[in-house]
């Protein structure tokens, strides 16, 4: 059974050491970069970061990073909304469906609203990344329109 767990001292380390695999590893960031970055916004109060751990049983196996953007923050958002900043299985584990099934998790998570109602959970993907692209239209994201540098921009809608 895949879980979502938050990030704590004692599971850090193994979090950081997980690792995507030279193949995918130009479409993530490390997980010691992103857990940086949601650092400092949460720091500079630049957004709500949400970043957890992938668990499959009692074995972590991936890491995803999303956050709650809110109009009334320094942000050039229009409305609230949950974005999914990072998300990566480690390489051990890949090929299974538990990308999927961890991406399914973290979109019931994200519809109880744990910071406040969005309308839409938003990701960005590298327009060349298939299986990411494939993965992510799998659960019933959409490109929305907006791209930017190699990226193209997707939307789940959260509220009908």
């Amino acid at each position: 059974m895949i879980k979502l767990k938050k990030i704590t001292e004692n599971n850090l380390n193994e979090c950081v050491a997980l690792n995507p695999g030279e193949a995918n590893s130009r479409f993530v960031e490390t997980n010691v970069r992103s857990l940086a970055i949601a650092y400092v916004n949460k720091d500079n109060d630049v957004c709500i970061p949400m970043p957890y751990a992938i668990y499959k049983d009692e074995i972590m196996i991936g890491f995803i990073m999303m956050s709650f953007l809110g109009k009334d923050q320094d942000n050039d958002v229009e409305e609230d909304s949950y974005d999914i900043w990072r998300f990566m299985i480690d390489q051990k584990y890949q090929g299974n469906g538990y990308g999927r099934e961890a991406l399914l998790k973290a979109i019931e998570l994200v519809k109880t609203f744990p910071n406040g109602p969005a309308n839409q959970l938003i990701l960005s993907c590298i327009a060349d990344n298939k299986v990411g692209n494939r993965l992510y239209k799998s659960v019933g994201f959409k490109p929305n329109g907006n791209a930017y540098e190699d990226q193209i921009e997707m939307s789940l809608e959260l509220i009908l």
